[in-house]
Parts: structure tokens; sequence; C-alpha cells
């Protein structure tokens, strides 16, 4: 049998809630190949495909250190290597790195780029299973000029990015046995990164409540790895989405509306001690939920259920 052939096995009995974890050699052998079958769907690189859903494949627990990023605190170019539409206002870009490294960022840590005059942070959202380079999935804002550059920028180009240590939030593991992680719009990429390192951990058993809001059912652009994820969790993730603005007439099942102080209340793990929340998302999305998200105090709608400043995690 050929590696793609079971990698694509593995990845349906996990979505069933069985199967064997993928082997280290094979990770180390096709990683480049898994994140091509579930996160390409397998187009030709530096091609712009039909809009798809964005799948980054089964947990991958490819945990590394903090120190061990392949960028520095100065500035170093990585090329364009490919670049996907995944929908109408969202791409997913890989970046090449030399000498077949791996990135070697730690978890829920986030790059800066560089271009069109201005900085943005990103979190990847491959793994340090992949060789040779790295993915960031953007969403693409009309006034964003470093999203419009990067979704627009010839294959090839190069993109200047750096890692600053100080401003990862928190590290895995987590000091919790409870996690709810609130997520707006494309702020569930370091999520995906928890996600990865939590249920890609056997024996670890924090159990998670993902709560992801997103405008219409083409911008949730993760929900079908996210529900295939929490099937196969064995109760350790349970994921919701919910659309503000998706039209009635449409076959979404799922919830609508913002997230409110009803909705946190009925989903989210309470305010005990062992729980931490995790918020990252757009600007008003803080103000509402828990203030701004460099203000280190904690003001909002979760201040008023009871969360303590130290308990939330603003990303």
């Amino acid at each position: 049998m050929q590696p793609l052939e079971v990698m694509a096995q593995e990845f349906q009995a996990y979505k069933n809630g069985g199967g064997t974890r993928i082997s280290k050699t094979l990770l180390a052998a096709g990683a480049v190949l898994v994140l091509v079958i579930f996160a390409l769907s397998g187009q030709s690189p530096g091609s712009a495909s039909s809009a798809h859903t964005f799948q980054p494949g089964p947990p991958i627990a490819a945990l590394a250190p903090p120190g061990e990023c392949a960028f520095g605190e100065d500035w170093s170019p990585a090329p364009l290597v490919d670049r996907k539409k995944v929908s109408d206002d969202a791409v997913l870009l890989r970046f090449g790195l030399a000498d077949g490294r791996s990135l070697g960022l730690s978890t829920c840590a986030c790059l800066l780029a560089q271009g069109a005059g201005v900085v943005r942070p990103y979190t990847p959202v491959s793994t340090n299973a992949l060789s040779g380079a790295f993915e960031l999935l953007v969403k693409v804002y009309p006034e964003g000029a470093l999203s419009k550059h990067l979704a627009t920028i010839p294959i090839g180009s190069s993109v200047n990015f750096k890692h600053i240590p100080k401003n990862v939030k928190i590290q895995y593991p987590f000091p919790a046995t409870r996690i709810g992680m609130i997520a707006g719009g494309s702020g569930v990429t370091p999520f995906v990164q928890a996600l990865h390192a939590i249920l890609g951990t056997p024996e670890d058993k924090t159990e998670v409540t993902l709560l992801a809001s997103h405008r219409t059912r083409a911008d949730a652009l993760a929900v079908e790895a996210f529900d295939a994820w929490a099937a196969a969790s064995k109760g350790r993730l349970r994921a919701i989405t919910t659309l503000t603005r998706e039209p009635a007439s449409s076959a979404w099942a799922g919830r609508r509306g913002r997230l409110d102080a009803r909705t946190l209340k009925a989903f989210l793990p309470p305010p005990v001690p062992d729980v931490l929340i995790f918020v990252c998302g757009p600007p008003a999305m803080y103000e509402s939920l828990c203030g701004p998200r460099d203000d280190p105090e904690l003001t909002g709608i979760l201040r008023d259920l009871g969360y303590s400043k130290d308990q939330v995690i603003k990303f």
C-alpha cells in the first residue's frame, strides 16, 4: 500500500473515532504530502484553485520548545512557493524554509510578517511536522494592505518574517483541565495550533470547548475539520460554530447570532480555578468580551460572568 493511501485511511479512521496514530517515521517521510492532501486538495503548486474548505488533517502534536524557531528577532526572507484560494476572501499560503528544516515554532506562537509598509502577526496553521515549509491562512480584508499584498504577490516572491518570543501569550502544556476557546473569523488560527497539541497528545485529558463566530458559512473555513476532531475526541473537544450574517434561506442548521452572555454561559466551562478562557478575534470582539487585546485588565461579558483576568488569555 502506498503512503498516501495509508494516510488517507488514517484520517478516515480518525474521523470515525478509531485508528492508530500515524507513526513518526511516516510523518517525517510524508509531512509535505499530508498537507498536500488535506490542506491543498491536490492542486498544483503556484496555482490559484477554486474555493475549497481548509482541511488541516488529523491532530499532530509536533511540539517545539521556545527558542527553536527558524526565524529570529531580525527580519529574514522566505519565498512564497504556493497559494490556494480557500474562500472568496481567504488564501492558504505556503512559504519555503531552507535546508528542509521545520519551522520549530512553539504552540500558539505567532510570526510577524512585513510587507506593503505594514507589519502584522500571523499564526501558522501548519505544524512542525511539515519539513521545508510553513503555511499561513490569511483573511483578505478590503482595507488590509498586507493581506491584499500577500494574496496577490507572484509565486517566488519573498516576504520578511521574524519571531519575538515574548509575544507568546501562553505555552503548552496549558495549566488547566478545562479550556474555553472563543474565536472570531480568522482568530481560529492559534486554536488550530492549540488543538493540534492537546488532541495530538493522547495522555492530555484537557477538555476543550471551541466557540467560533463567523459572518457566513463560507467564512467558517475549518468547520468540517473541527467537527471531525470533535467527533473523534471521545468528549475532549466540543466545537460550536455560530454565524452572524448567514442568509435565513440557507441550509445552515447550526447556531446563528453573535456570542452574547447567554451563549457564553451556556457553552463555556464555569469560572472555577481549573479553567482558562482563550480569546482571539477582531477588535470589536475583544471590546465586547474581555476588553482591548493589549489591556491586561479584564472587562466586558467575561468579567460579568465571573472570570478573573488571570483566567482569560487575549491572543
